[in-house]
């Protein structure tokens, strides 16, 4: 119930609101940390553009999450925006487990959506975004607030794969629908899994880097001639059987965030946790390839540096054949089966991978042209936010 709702202030000196500030509310999926990582991605564009836009983060996401990611200045709201799909390893979701979850969370409490929208509107939003949580355009309709969807799927989508061998699943999918229709805008990030007429299509969207690679492999301290390969799972933790087998590939250092919970460093194996000293993006563009799930944050942040991707997807998942096509034709990589991956048989192409070439991203990153389109559509130079047509 909305009772739980907790609202936080997080301890950082520009954190506060500034007075005359163009607040946002921004409602942002939990499910792992991609969605969490392009909203970050799109506010910190929004806030470079203009310091006057300020945030309201609306999600289960930890918060020390968007402490690590922003400069921007924001209050975080916590409170359950979405579910998406419960997972029982990074490659494997409990479809019973998100039928039992979704038929106590859908349909939204009338009484939560009224109380959000008081929230928004009481704080002076000048828009709500979505990525990609219903709730946030739920609340939209009734604040009367223009709201934006952010999308490369939905869940309706997402779903639909599922409804053939659960019944249940089309009332959430009819109930779904029409609500991600209702956006006042939609912006659909590549890679698209599918698409809809859309406002804007952006390439992809991922958090600036901030330190050098060299900076970083110091921090890390990599001699020179050793390459480095992280291997990431995304949000998801994964229990990893290969660890042990690292150990023979002493010219390879291997990076792995998440897998521990300190940083620890052993011989070519350095383990750390989700959060760490270490700003993620940074790692990937520090590495000479990167070998793990393909998710949609990883997808892009290594897309704009451009380095291998050893990219492991479970064909279970109906985004993994788009997200794989956009890899082949787009980035450097090599595809990696579920069961390679996690019995350690996919070190034999740990060569193979290291000698694949950079490819450098095309064109700006899907964070600056969305805040480019908010910036027009709001009309945020002139004194009086005013909706244009654009």
């Amino acid at each position: 119930m909305f009772t739980d709702i907790q609202v936080f202030r997080p301890l950082m000196p520009q954190i506060d609101q500034p007075t005359g500030s163009t607040p946002i509310a921004y409602f942002i999926s939990p499910h792992g940390f991609g969605h969490a990582a392009r909203a970050a991605a799109v506010i910190e564009a929004l806030h470079r553009v203009n310091p006057a836009f300020s945030f309201d983060l609306f999600t289960t996401v930890p918060v020390w999450f968007f402490e690590d990611s922003l400069t921007a200045p924001f209050i975080y709201h916590r409170v359950k925006t979405d579910l998406g799909l419960v997972q029982r390893s990074p490659f494997q979701e409990d479809i019973h487990e998100t039928l039992r979850r979704l038929d106590t969370f859908l349909p939204f409490d009338p009484s939560l959506i009224d109380h959000l929208a008081q929230t928004v509107a009481r704080q002076h939003s000048a828009l709500i975004l979505c990525d990609i949580s219903p709730l946030g355009l739920a609340v939209s309709r009734v604040a009367k607030i223009p709201s934006i969807l952010i999308e490369n799927f939905t869940w309706d989508w997402i779903y639909q794969g599922y409804a053939d061998v659960a019944e249940s699943m089309k009332k959430h999918i009819r109930y779904l629908r029409p609500l991600f229709a209702s956006a006042d805008y939609r912006v659909q990030t590549e890679p698209v899994c599918q698409r809809r007429p859309a406002d804007l299509t952006t390439l992809p969207v991922s958090r600036k880097f901030r330190a050098p690679a060299g900076e970083i492999r110091r921090q890390l301290q990599l001699p020179d001639d050793r390459k480095m390969v992280l291997i990431t799972t995304g949000g998801i933790p994964g229990r990893h059987k290969f660890l042990s087998r690292l150990a023979g590939l002493t010219k390879v250092a291997f990076v792995m965030p998440g897998a521990g919970r300190t940083t620890e460093i052993r011989e070519n194996v350095i383990l750390m946790p989700h959060r760490s000293d270490m700003y993620h993006p940074d790692l990937v563009n520090a590495s000479d390839a990167v070998v793990g799930k393909t998710g949609y944050s990883t997808l892009a942040e290594i897309y704009a540096a451009g380095v291998p991707f050893g990219f492991v997807s479970s064909p279970d998942f109906r985004e993994s054949g788009k997200l794989n096509a956009y890899i082949q034709r787009e980035m450097s990589g090599i595809k990696i089966g579920v069961d390679p991956f996690e019995d350690g048989s996919w070190l034999s192409l740990v060569p193979e991978l290291l000698e694949l070439s950079r490819n450098q991203p095309r064109g700006l990153n899907g964070a600056d042209q969305i805040a480019e389109f908010i910036c027009k559509l709001t009309g945020i130079g002139d004194k009086n936010i005013g909706w244009q047509e654009i």
